[in-house]
């Protein structure tokens, strides 16, 4: 079952909760952009595998809610037909999400793009980085529109 509260990272009103078992529980805000779950406290190990998988920037993005001890951390969106948004930037104080659009792949071109372990197989879209464009951290809710996923 699916409600919204407010985010407990920004405050906004558009943070979805969604119980996946009885143990599980995810958060993701579209205030924001971050994400959680009631696996990501330090001492788990789900916790310590997110941490060594991800790049720098979402480490030094990941923020600790004192209340509860989950950390929130900044989502990737990847919708092959549509586009992909993801955190942006050099360091924690100077960041955006970006977001780039997926057009499709030509035939002249989709021998660029085999997916991988499918011999004779081409991803159909693409992501354009010509169409790369910055939102700040309280735009995430724009990034999602741009690239298709939110009416405009």
């Amino acid at each position: 079952m699916d409600k919204i509260i407010t985010c407990p990272k920004s405050g906004g009103d558009l943070c979805y909760e969604t119980q996946i078992t009885p143990e599980i529980t995810n958060w993701m805000s579209l205030s924001c952009g971050y994400w959680t779950n009631s696996l990501m406290t330090k001492e788990s190990e789900f916790y310590s595998e997110q941490m060594e998988a991800l790049p720098e920037l979402y480490k030094d993005l990941a923020w600790e809610d004192e209340k509860t001890g989950l950390t929130w951390l900044p989502q990737t969106i990847n919708e092959p037909k549509q586009g992909m948004i993801f955190a942006n930037g050099t360091n924690a104080q100077e960041w955006k999400w970006a977001a780039v659009k997926a057009i499709p792949v030509t035939e002249e071109e989709k021998h660029k793009y085999p997916i991988p372990k499918q011999p004779g197989k081409f991803y159909e879209y693409r992501m354009d980085m010509t169409t790369l464009k910055h939102f700040d951290e309280r735009d995430f809710i724009d990034a999602l529109s741009y690239i298709g996923l939110l009416p405009e």
